[in-house]
């Protein structure tokens, strides 16, 4: 078990980019770069088609098929994500990771397919297969750490899978939208999908053995039986569960903002798309940056006392984005980024935007760290089975809300306040019910040292 009270500063180690040069890690990695990539490519290329050219395709309203689309990619979560836990108990996850890498290619084979037929059962069907191939690798990438890092390296290599991730989301999605505005789309998203698909299981190749820390597990096919069992198995461990409720919180926290920001931008900014591209790469490189600076302000250790400090900044820079959002009047016609950018209060939410971000990184990167190094290796790929279902219900959760807010006449400006709200008595839950984040917060501000004898 972690010592995660230890108070000595741990020798002085290389930094957490070594890590991207080395075996253990880097396949890895790049494995988990590229799906990242791929899966937001592929689904909102999927969504702009669908929105501009849905007509051709079927009768329903593109509203409706954009929610549709969603809702298929998160379902396997629920459903699978509990097998997928268990096969990565049972069964080396190196060897699993190739062959999710292998019905990757074959996935984006049958889109390719569908585009080329114009059919839209098929694309409906890649995609949801997609959400099948992501939640069967959600287990693999989180258990491999702590079988292939040091404890002193958990930290960094969750940082870096962190930030890469969001990296990764924004840079697909950015390429679908662009993919699916050319002339020919269809047939640069398919080569671009099989591409990066080839490029994952290549990489893949490259991670080392992980073997099974319990291949005598009995594998249990009951998706909704299972499910339950897992999220049981993760209560069982309060420490551990404490972190996946904290965890997913951040997932609500933060789908909540992103959802609303195409929105956001023409209706509060008076924006443009470009002004949408900008918004959401500030937030993900907000994150990115908050990670990785995660590793050095926690010593090389799992520091938990930065999730209260994550927590602080997530409401206290989400309450100004909203206070300054809630005095905006745009114009009627989108403004250009440039004009925007010539007014200081573009520049305060961007600001807010980054250093939201950025709390958000330092929030989440211990959790996922402690969930990892506080389950027993024999169940850890199940725990985080357990986050993931957790975590696609509280951003099915936080969506419906919204929706509904926003349905009764509330502003966006008064949604993110009330999510900033939301997330204050969120983190005083959490110091309330697990003093230590709390305890180890005021320590490693320096209020609480013990006193020299």
């Amino acid at each position: 078990m972690l010592d995660l009270d230890a108070s000595t500063q741990a020798p002085h180690r290389p930094s957490q980019l070594t890590l991207l040069a080395k075996r253990r890690f880097a396949p890895l990695f790049v494995t988990q770069f590229l799906g990242a990539f791929n899966d937001n490519l592929f689904k909102n290329a999927l969504v702009v088609l669908l929105t501009f050219q849905a007509a051709t395709w079927t009768r329903l309203d593109p509203g409706v098929l954009a929610n549709i689309a969603a809702g298929l990619f998160i379902l396997p979560f629920f459903l699978f994500s509990a097998t997928a836990g268990q096969l990565a108990d049972k069964f080396d996850k190196a060897r699993l990771a190739r062959l999710t890498k292998l019905l990757e290619i074959i996935i984006m084979a049958v889109a390719g397919l569908g585009f080329a037929l114009e059919n839209l059962v098929l694309l409906l069907t890649a995609l949801f297969l997609m959400g099948l191939q992501s939640t069967l690798f959600g287990p693999l990438k989180y258990a491999l750490l702590p079988q292939h890092l040091r404890p002193d390296e958990l930290i960094g290599g969750n940082a870096l899978v962190e930030a890469g991730t969001f990296v990764a989301i924004l840079l697909g999605t950015l390429a679908g939208g662009l993919l699916a505005g050319l002339t020919g789309g269809t047939l640069w998203i398919t080569g671009m999908s099989l591409l990066l698909a080839v490029l994952g299981y290549l990489a893949s190749r490259g991670i080392p053995p992980a073997p099974a820390p319990q291949p005598e597990l009995a594998l249990d096919y009951a998706c909704i039986g299972a499910t339950w069992r897992c999220i049981g198995l993760a209560r069982a461990n309060r420490s551990v569960f404490l972190a996946i409720l904290a965890i997913s919180w951040f997932w609500l926290y933060g789908a909540l903002f992103l959802t609303q920001i195409p929105a956001y931008t023409r209706l509060v900014l008076g924006g443009d798309e470009s002004m949408v591209t900008l918004l959401l790469a500030t937030f993900s490189i907000g994150i990115g940056s908050g990670s990785l600076f995660c590793e050095r302000l926690s010593r090389h250790r799992i520091e938990i006392g930065l999730v209260p400090l994550g927590a602080l900044g997530m409401t206290l820079f989400g309450l100004d984005f909203a206070w300054v959002s809630s005095v905006l009047a745009p114009s009627g016609a989108p403004l250009p980024l440039s004009t925007l950018l010539e007014q200081g209060r573009t520049w305060r939410l961007l600001l807010d935007l980054l250093l939201l971000g950025a709390s958000g990184g330092l929030y989440c990167v211990p959790l996922y760290a402690l969930m990892q190094a506080r389950s027993h290796p024999d169940q850890r790929a199940r725990n985080i089975a357990a986050n993931n279902i957790m975590n696609a219900l509280f951003m099915v959760l936080g969506a419906l809300l919204a929706a509904a807010l926003l349905a009764h006449g509330w502003r966006i400006p008064g949604l993110f306040a009330l999510a900033a709200v939301a997330n204050a008595l969120a983190g005083l839950y959490l110091c309330a019910v697990a003093p230590r984040y709390l305890r180890r917060c005021l320590r490693w501000l320096g209020w609480n040292r013990p006193r020299a004898r």
